[in-house]
Order: C-alpha cells, then sequence, then structure tokens
C-alpha cells in the first residue's frame, strides 16, 4: 500500500493502519498461536505483532519511495532490483531484530543476551517475508514505472504532432509567402538579375521545408544552409534595417529540430520593429553543445495575431529528444534563446 508524499488524509491513515492490524492478526494466527490462550496473551501477541509489522511495511515502504527517485526502473531495471532486494532484506533483518529485543523486554522482562538465540531462529521467517514483500515492490514499481513511462511517451508524439502541424502551418507562412512575392515583384523591374537570384533562393527555401516536414531532426549543416536562403529573402526585404550574423560551424554529428533558427528568426522580426531608426540584429552562434539566438529588443505591437506558441512548441519538440532544457533569457535590451545541440542518442 502507498502512502503519499504529500498531505495525509485521516481516511488514508485509517486504512494504513487497519491493513497492518488484519497483518498483524494473521502472523499472529501462522507464527505466534501461544497468544491465542487468553485474552491477556492475544493481546500481547497482538501488539507484538503490530510493531513487526508496522515497521517493516513502513520502513520498506520509504526505502522504495527513495530508491525510486534515485534509480530508474526504465533505464536500469537489473541494477535496480538487485540494489532494492538487497536493501530490503538488510533493513528487515536489521529492523526485526531490534523490534525483537525491545518486545522481549517490554513484555517479557528479558534482556538481549538472553532473547538472541530465540531471535535468531526467528530470522528465515523474517528473510521470506521480506524477500516476499521486496518482490511485490518490485513488481509494482516497474509496473508504475512502465506506465508512467508509457504515458509520457504517448504525451510527447501527441506534442509532437501538434508541433508538426503547427510548425507546417508556420512554414508556409502566408505573410512571408506575400512579402517574398512583394519583393520579387518589384525585382523584376528594377533589377532582373536579382529577381533570379531570389527566385532561386525562395525555391531552395521551399524545397527544404518540404524534405524536412517528414523528418524528427536534421544535421545543423543542412539547417545553416537552409538559413542562408531565408536570411537572403529577409535582407533583400529589410536590406540595412535588418542584420543577421551567423557564426556557426557547424560539426557532422550535430543535429537540430527542422526549422528551429527560422521560427527564432522570424519570432525575432514579428515581434520586434524593423526601421532605420531602429534596426534588428540577430546574432546566431555556438556556445559548447548550444546553439545561441540573440536579438536586439525593440518591441512593437503584433495584436492577437500573437498566440506566444513559437517558443513552446519549441520546448516541447526539444524535450522528446534531450533532458537539456531550452534556456530563455530575456533582458532589457536583447533576447536570448538557447537550444541544445542534438546527438542521434542524446536521450
Amino acid at each position: 500500500m502507498y502512502i503519499p508524499r504529500a498531505r495525509i488524509k485521516p481516511a488514508a491513515i485509517f486504512k494504513y493502519i487497519l491493513v497492518n492490524a488484519l497483518l498483524s492478526i494473521f502472523l499472529l494466527l501462522v507464527f505466534m498461536t501461544g497468544g491465542l490462550s487468553d485474552w491477556h496473551s492475544f493481546l500481547i501477541g497482538f501488539c507484538w505483532a503490530f510493531s513487526i509489522s508496522f515497521t517493516q511495511w513502513t520502513g520498506l515502504q520509504f526505502i522504495h519511495v527513495y530508491l525510486d527517485r534515485k534509480i530508474s526502473w526504465i533505464e536500469t531495471p537489473v541494477r535496480k532490483t538487485i540494489i532494492q532486494i538487497i536493501v530490503f532484506l538488510g533493513y528487515s533483518i536489521s529492523a526485526f531484530i531490534l523490534v525483537q529485543f525491545f518486545n522481549y523486554y517490554i513484555w517479557n522482562n528479558i534482556l538481549p543476551s538472553k532473547s538472541w538465540e530465540s531471535i535468531i531462529r526467528s530470522v528465515p521467517y523474517t528473510l521470506l517475508i521480506s524477500f516476499t514483500i521486496s518482490l511485490i515492490f518490485t513488481a509494482i514499481g516497474f509496473f508504475h514505472a512502465w506506465k508512467s513511462s508509457f504515458i509520457q511517451a504517448e504525451k510527447l508524439k501527441v506534442e509532437m504532432m501538434a508541433y508538426k502541424y503547427e510548425s507546417l502551418r508556420n512554414q508556409i507562412n502566408p505573410h512571408f509567402l506575400f512579402n517574398s512575392l512583394n519583393v520579387l515583384s518589384d525585382l523584376v523591374y528594377e533589377d532582373q538579375a536579382m529577381a533570379i537570384k531570389f527566385i532561386q533562393q525562395l525555391s531552395d527555401l521551399f524545397r527544404y521545408v518540404l524534405d524536412s516536414r517528414d523528418k524528427e531532426l536534421v544535421p545543423l549543416k543542412d539547417e545553416l544552409e537552409f538559413i542562408g536562403a531565408f536570411t537572403f529573402l529577409l535582407k533583400t526585404r529589410f536590406e540595412d534595417k535588418l542584420i543577421i550574423e551567423n557564426d556557426v560551424k557547424a560539426n557532422s554529428g550535430d543535429f537540430i529540430v527542422p526549422m528551429t533558427i527560422q521560427l527564432l528568426i522570424e519570432n525575432a522580426v514579428k515581434h520586434n520593429e524593423v526601421s532605420e531608426v531602429y534596426p534588428l540584429r540577430i546574432s546566431i552562434r555556438k556556445d559548447k553543445d548550444y546553439l545561441e539566438v540573440e536579438n536586439t529588443l525593440h518591441p512593437k505591437y503584433v495584436g492577437d495575431d500573437s498566440k506566444k506558441t513559437g517558443l513552446k512548441n519549441i520546448i516541447q519538440q526539444f524535450a522528446f529528444f534531450s533532458d537539456k532544457p531550452i534556456e530563455i533569457i530575456p533582458t532589457e535590451a536583447s533576447f536570448l534563446v538557447r537550444v541544445p545541440i542534438l546527438k542521434s542518442l542524446d536521450k
């Protein structure tokens, strides 16, 4: 039976005492038949059995909870099982001997030096009971850990699907496409060579979007090449009002969730003023195992169009692949987002 770590309700306490009382009666009937001769012997035998049951069950429960926090069932099941059984048996024998010393002295006025032999003869029964309880806890613990892991995995899958839908919707953003076509229409008349290059970069951008939409991770190198095309389109539109600095050199084993950098850049453009008075500067850099995207801060009102789901989606997506957190560091002058650079077996 599980005792919650949080606030314990009176009903739970009563149920816990009742279970131990029933277990005490079982121990009395099976191992302490001499306690059934009269009421006085029964009460002593019951208190004796209850002290054994309570210390065994409560101690093993706390050990079980402690080990669950320290050692994972899913990651190291064999190690967890061996350690739990050894610790359970060690505690059970120690607690049983101490409780027996106490009971012999309280009820029979027998000193530990004289009760030792009798207690030792009872230890095998304690080992049997403790081993049975440890197997019960092990089976229950493993089942709950497996169930919790399964539920968490399913939850992350649902969140990933939601992210992919939102990400795909953002990738083919009608506003971005509309603005890009407006820029292209001006270039066709003003600079045909630049218009051709613009079309090529736009084609490369949407090719990458289509190629990566079904991928969970992409090489950071490919993502940075895509950002080059995306940056070119934005720079063509905003000219000197937008400065994007990319100082990242990707290693062969570096991966990232598709469109992460693009979404962070797009958010910076969306939420900040981009003008000659307040040019927007975006810096992309690498810091050990993290990729940093930082922008200057000149917020503008974006109305109800902003649902603030971009960063949330990125956080949910990265949680599926890595235990490393995404760090969001806002200051008065800048907004910094640090995302972990992923490896193929990060989690």
